[in-house]
């Protein structure tokens, strides 16, 4: 299978990609979309004309997002749902509440390097409950409305860190193993993949295109925990010269999300704009950054680990 590469890069902007695609008329969420990486891509979708509303746990902070989008591009077509990943009553609440189709949905939110195992009501490590489960619940509670797009594409944001790690289904939650915040992220991570490649093979036949996206480092809020974690400083540094600003990072999701270059793909990993190269073994973070960047994992894109992975989904979320 040919590899796709694009006019974009590692440089590029969200507002670049986006640039001369007319999305009027067409619906999109965007979850985690009042800062960061989920703002940029908010003001890139909305700027080509897209009606956007931003799945958000602070509502006030999205207000202010709404506002500064609205401001930035002059679309007012912008609204505000709470949604909380780590609560399944959430997820529940804003797919029940959802009206009429969807044709981009953005799983973009997500938390990083917790550096103490946190555990959700229902005793889920709580990155694999944010980054993947709650995702995964949103993503199935909104099949009927991104059916009825008839053209709809999810965009699962993942990261090069999954190649820290594959999903372990028999200990998920770190019940067995020592947690560690960058492999509970990396699982999770990995995870992300592995939903694109589970949705895209179980969703064709609906219209609907499912696509996994690194935005590469992008310094925003997801890294408030770096300074607490073990081997991150490390890592930062072997990145110093990839860093990106937020509209950067934004660059690959919106790219996946809405460009026509990508018009019928589905099931892939990209980054950099461009999708990534599988590798047996991880690059090395201080000597290969930009091929650790640009790599992906054969566990990531596997389909019988895909299929292991949704069906435990679907048992541990119910969701259906």
């Amino acid at each position: 299978m040919t590899l796709i590469h694009t006019p974009f890069g590692l440089r590029s902007t969200a507002a670049e990609v986006v640039a001369g695609v007319d999305l009027t008329g067409r619906r999109a969420v965007i979850t985690g979309g009042s800062s960061g990486l989920g703002l940029e891509t908010a003001r890139a979708l909305a700027s080509a004309g897209a009606e956007v509303t931003l799945a958000v746990r602070d509502t006030a902070a999205g207000e202010r997002a709404a506002a500064d989008i609205t401001a930035d591009t002059g679309n007012k077509d912008i609204h505000i749902a709470q949604l909380e990943l780590a609560d399944r009553a959430s997820v529940a609440a804003f797919t029940a509440a959802w009206d009429g189709p969807l044709h981009i949905l953005v799983n973009n939110a997500g938390v990083m390097a917790l550096p103490e195992r946190e555990l959700t009501p229902e005793g889920w490590e709580k990155q694999f409950a944010v980054n993947h489960l709650g995702h995964f619940a949103l993503a199935v509670g909104l099949h009927e409305a991104l059916t009825a797009a008839g053209d709809a594409r999810v965009v699962s944001v993942s990261s090069s860190m999954h190649l820290s790690s594959p999903v372990v289904l028999d200990d998920l939650h770190f019940v067995f193993r020592p947690y560690d915040p960058m492999l509970a992220y990396g699982q999770s991570k990995t995870a992300n993949i592995l939903f694109a490649v589970g949705a895209a093979a179980r969703w064709a036949d609906d219209g609907i295109s499912v696509n996994a996206a690194s935005p590469g480092t992008a310094m925003t809020n997801l890294f408030r925990n770096v300074p607490r974690s073990q081997g991150m400083g490390e890592m930062l540094k072997g990145v110093k010269d990839l860093i990106k600003t937020a509209a950067q990072g934004a660059a690959t999701p919106v790219l996946a999300a809405a460009s026509p270059l990508l018009e019928g793909v589905s099931g892939r990993y990209f980054a950099d704009c461009a999708e990534a190269v599988p590798v047996t073994s991880p690059p090395s973070m201080t000597t290969q950054a930009a091929e650790h960047m640009n790599a992906v994992a054969p566990y990531a894109l596997d389909p019988a680990g895909a299929d292991r992975l949704w069906e435990e989904s679907l048992r541990l979320t119910g969701a259906r």
